[in-house]
């Protein structure tokens, strides 16, 4: 499968944009686990435009992740024209346009999957960014607003005719948001009945390594993108990998791996946010490493109110896989967890340049 001139092989594995999920410390975290193709948080192409401080910080891509795609969503014509400009300085891979987030404060402007509404607008927005990038676009988007208009395989075709270089579907339209099953049998139809010939990339509960197999057999696509199944779960993309060439699961990671990418993910968080901003972030993120593991929520106590990243590693280094519940007053390998940090501390290197368009004084 090829995107432009990139060669991701058969049977690639994505990381699917997700919002306050897919940041650059995430995604390092998942390429070293497998995934052959990474992009970032969706970025509001208004928030470009109006130099919003947040909107530029999701620009921040590293070369150890690439090949990376930036995601940007808008429903004004001429604002999406304008950020894709700003997007293509800060030099992706790809640049993917959001036709998909359900969310009713992107949707209610025509962004996202609102757009599913006005097919026109969803051309012209598509044709707008081709034409201000300088590297390939591809799409993400839904079957449709609802089941009543469901249009995909027209939007396919559309949207190959606009020069995009691959599209992404998560198999639910926008009423279901991400309730019920995805219905994989229109990612089936889509390879069969559109005459697409851009590569197709599959979403929509590939979460599993044995589901992420099913989904390449039953459907045909040429890629998985895989979302909610990552979350707290880098993992998934080495163990899909392996059980679609050897038929078998690997175990999962031991506890000690599992605390230690957790610890990374902290140190990488406080190294691109810094330190407060990091750990208040990677808050949200303790409950999907964690999950099905006894104790898990006296765990998430044991460090939810910390706000230094030391003392975090300190005591997480310090539960045992098999005494999760149990605190440990004085942490009885406190050189290991600070050897753990100091080797991480670099990991994560700053942008090479400011990507902020320059401003003059009147």
């Amino acid at each position: 499968m090829k995107i432009g001139t990139i060669d991701f092989g058969d049977r690639p594995l994505f990381l699917a944009p997700m919002e306050d999920v897919s940041d650059p410390p995430f995604r390092i975290l998942c390429k070293r686990y497998g995934a052959d193709m990474l992009y970032t948080e969706f970025i509001s192409s208004g928030g470009l435009v109006h130099d919003a401080e947040g909107s530029y910080q999701k620009l921040d891509i590293y070369d150890e992740e690439r090949p990376v795609g930036i995601q940007i969503f808008g429903g004004d014509v001429a604002q999406v024209r304008e950020a894709t400009k700003i997007v293509d300085a800060a030099g992706p891979d790809v640049i993917d346009i959001n036709f998909g987030c359900p969310v009713k404060k992107v949707v209610c402007k025509d962004g996202g999957a609102g757009i599913l509404r006005n097919l026109p607008k969803m051309r012209a927005i598509t044709e707008a960014v081709i034409e201000g990038a300088t590297r390939p676009v591809t799409v993400k988007t839904r079957l449709g607003w609802n089941d009543q208009s469901i249009r995909i395989l027209e939007v396919a075709r559309m949207l190959e005719d606009c020069g995009v270089q691959a599209l992404a579907v998560h198999a639910r339209t926008r009423a279901q948001m991400y309730r019920g099953q995805a219905r994989w049998e229109w990612l089936r139809r889509i390879k069969e009945e559109s005459g697409l010939r851009i590569p197709l990339i599959g979403n929509g509960d590939a979460t599993t390594p044995e589901k992420i197999k099913a989904m390449f057999d039953e459907t045909g696509v040429d890629a998985v993108m895989i979302g909610r199944g990552a979350i707290g779960n880098p993992w998934i993309f080495r163990d899909a990998k392996r059980y679609m060439a050897t038929g078998e699961v690997p175990p999962p990671p031991s506890w000690e791996e599992r605390l230690a990418v957790v610890c990374e993910h902290l140190t990488l968080k406080c190294e691109w946010l810094g330190e407060r901003k990091g750990v208040l972030e990677m808050r949200r993120m303790y409950g999907g490493y964690f999950k099905g593991f006894r104790g898990a929520s006296k765990v998430r106590q044991l460090i939810i109110d910390e706000t230094s990243r030391e003392r975090i590693i300190e005591k997480l280094m310090n539960v045992r896989e098999h005494e999760p519940d149990v605190q440990v007053a004085v942490p009885s390998r406190p050189a290991k967890a600070a050897r753990l940090s100091a080797a991480l501390l670099a990991k994560l290197p700053k942008p090479a340049h400011d990507l902020r368009p320059a401003t003059t004084e009147a």
